[in-house]
């Protein structure tokens, strides 16, 4: 089982590599759902981390319909990224009318490679989760974060394993939302996934 600490900082992450996390999501700005961490936040964590740490590039709260500006953001972000040897980036991106945005997906993809690609929770906001999965998968999107559309992995259980076999194997599902070191134990036998995702995973 990989477990996936999501954490906001150098001293958090560290924490996180002690405590047991197999690998981090490093953001700032989490009572905002998370935001791009700052270059020399990353370099020590690529440097000093002996677990892999996964970026996020989001360039704010709010919304994951993005002007071209902040696109170009996004991609400079990438690019310092792939300098660092980063194993992988966290991004999604969606169209004002909710849907996955294609077109900007595969752009931001193609930049990243060959870093992993995981797609982060603005899935969940799709009206049609499976036809997501589907347009994920023809994006070569390498792993997907999602609660299943609900507020916890507990509440999403049944939408997270229909995820999981409409996938078959093409991405990984990472489960999150509320995933703790309390409740891991009894959602792992509940979810077939083997990638968890929490604040408080360990």
């Amino acid at each position: 089982m990989i477990k996936e600490a999501c954490i906001e900082n150098f001293t958090q992450a560290l924490a996180a590599q002690q405590a047991g996390a197999d690998r981090v999501e490093l953001c700032e700005n989490l009572a905002v759902g998370g935001t791009t961490p700052s270059y020399g936040t990353i370099k020590a964590c690529m440097e000093k981390l002996e677990i892999p740490p996964f970026v996020m590039i989001r360039p704010r709260g709010g919304d994951f319909t993005y002007s071209a500006e902040e696109l170009e953001i996004m991609q400079e972000d990438i690019d310092r990224c792939k300098e660092l040897r980063v194993p992988a980036v966290v991004f999604g991106l969606l169209t004002a009318d909710g849907e996955i945005d294609v077109a900007n997906t595969r752009m931001l993809v193609e930049r990243a490679r060959p870093m992993q690609v995981t797609f982060h929770k603005a899935f969940d906001e799709l009206a049609n989760p499976l036809a997501g999965i589907d347009t994920l998968v023809e994006l070569g999107v390498d792993r997907l974060l999602t609660s299943g559309t609900k507020a916890t992995a507990k509440e999403g259980t049944k939408i997270l394993n229909q995820l999981i076999e409409r996938a078959n194997g093409k991405l990984t599902i990472v489960a999150a939302g509320k995933v703790t070191r309390d409740n891991l134990a009894d959602l792992s036998q509940a979810i077939q996934t083997t990638e968890f995702h929490g604040k408080a995973i360990v």
